[in-house]
């Protein structure tokens, strides 16, 4: 299996804090990758450095075989790497299906005046993004709140929204930064599932940052522990669920 998203020796500081720390790790085309670490660690500092939120002092990123020390948020997601954050950054006075359509507003050809005008390939394109958004909201299971003001949604069913304006846009690669965070178990439990279906259906390759270690060891197929910015251990569940450091240090008891 070839690696979509490859990091060189990638390092990034705040001030002279080092955030991340000559980091070099792999994720293969279609496997979910797991990023844990105490808070602190790097992690989300990480994710912004791959989909050009900051710009990494020095290092690499090699993305889909294209090799770039920065890049723009923008250029990141028509490259095909979408994100969502760890809180969620939805249009709260917007339904359902408008937030999700705001996901696929890069994607758009129409230039601005057929836009305003509805003119020219405005329609089409329109039509084009309603199907898709409506085919993403029912595969996340969205559809009877498709038309709900997402403020009058829970939290958890919030996230869900996040990851469904994410998945419009068809993204190589989803970075999810704490996609579980605030939930109770039962929730954890469902939207970790929800995530290993996204990965299944679509095959979409996945990295993402979660502080329950028992949900990450049984999701990811592989995991890369940071402690800051550094890398303490890169494998498998269970290399990282055997490994003496990561156990002193991030695992304890858990099982």
């Amino acid at each position: 299996m070839s690696d979509l998203l490859q990091l060189r020796d990638v390092s990034l500081s705040f001030k002279g804090v080092k955030a991340v720390n000559a980091l070099s790790f792999s994720v293969a085309t279609g496997e979910i990758c797991a990023l844990i670490g105490p808070n602190g660690a790097g992690k989300s500092s990480l994710l912004n450095v791959i989909n050009g939120v900051y710009r990494a002092d020095t290092g690499d990123i090699v993305f889909n075989g294209a090799r770039f020390g920065a890049i723009h948020p923008q250029k990141a997601a028509l490259l095909g790497i979408g994100r969502t954050f760890q809180h969620n950054a939805l249009f709260h006075r917007l339904t359902v299906r408008e937030n999700v359509l705001a996901g696929l507003s890069r994607r758009g050809t129409a230039t601005f005046l057929e836009n305003i005008f509805r003119f020219g390939r405005d329609g089409a394109e329109r039509r084009r993004f309603i199907d898709r958004a409506d085919e993403i909201i029912a595969f996340l299971h969205l559809d009877r709140h498709a038309e709900t003001v997402v403020s009058k949604l829970s939290y958890g069913m919030q996230k869900r929204v996040d990851l469904a304006r994410a998945l419009a846009a068809a993204p190589k690669l989803l970075l999810l930064d704490e996609p579980m965070a605030g939930m109770n178990q039962e929730e954890k439990q469902e939207m970790s599932r929800v995530i290993a279906e996204v990965n299944r259906s679509f095959g979409t390759t996945i990295v993402l940052i979660e502080h329950d270690v028992g949900i990450v060891l049984n999701l990811a197929s592989h995991v890369v522990v940071l402690d800051y910015g550094r890398k303490v251990a890169d494998g498998t569940p269970d290399e990282v669920r055997n490994n003496p450091d990561v156990i002193a240090a991030y695992l304890g008891t858990v099982h």
